[in-house]
């Protein structure tokens, strides 16, 4: 089975077959690691990303799309909508985020890749809760792990350090769980 790794740097420079942006519903690039995305990946992506939104208009919060990485060392962008956070409706704001990291993860299976890099979706100007969030990530991810086995490795990369200080010890008390 698949296994879970963290590491603290810039999601832009993962050599990895697909990184996974946090983009908005419009696809059209943002803010956040959206931003920085579409500007290290160059226009390729954008080009992509319009194709899909002439396709089927833009991406519903929990679902994902897949472009090229442009000229990032990924081969792969998965763009995913996390939810943003609002103190009402709080499970239905969960399903959507574990949406995002199972929808994710379902396309990467389909085209058969193996690793797989994701930011903390829906932490930085969603809002979403850093720790809720992440329990949230780690358990969807456990799961798809158990159903993808041709996914090999899941790498949570984290910009901030309150993100990652709450992935490594989270995943420390998972490998002691096992």
């Amino acid at each position: 089975m698949g296994h879970m790794t963290l590491v603290q740097g810039d999601l832009t420079k993962m050599e990895v077959d697909a990184i996974v942006n946090a983009a908005n519903n419009s696809l059209l690039g943002g803010g956040g690691v959206d931003g920085a995305i579409h500007r290290a990946g160059g226009p390729a992506i954008l080009a992509e990303c319009r194709e899909i939104r002439a396709r089927q208009g833009g991406c519903p919060t929990g679902e994902a799309v897949v472009t090229t990485a442009g000229n990032m060392p990924s081969r792969f962008v998965i763009h995913t909508v996390g939810p943003v956070w609002s103190g009402h409706d709080k499970e239905a704001k969960d399903d959507l985020l574990r949406n995002c990291y199972k929808n994710s993860l379902k396309h990467a299976a389909k085209i058969n890749l193996e690793t797989i890099a994701f930011p903390n979706i829906s932490t930085g100007i969603y809002h979403f809760p850093k720790e809720r969030a992440a329990d949230i990530a780690i358990q969807a991810v456990k799961e798809m792990l158990e159903e993808y086995k041709v996914i090999k490795e899941v790498i949570f990369v984290c910009f901030d350090n309150e993100n990652y200080d709450l992935y490594q010890e989270k995943l420390a008390n998972l490998s002691k769980e096992v």
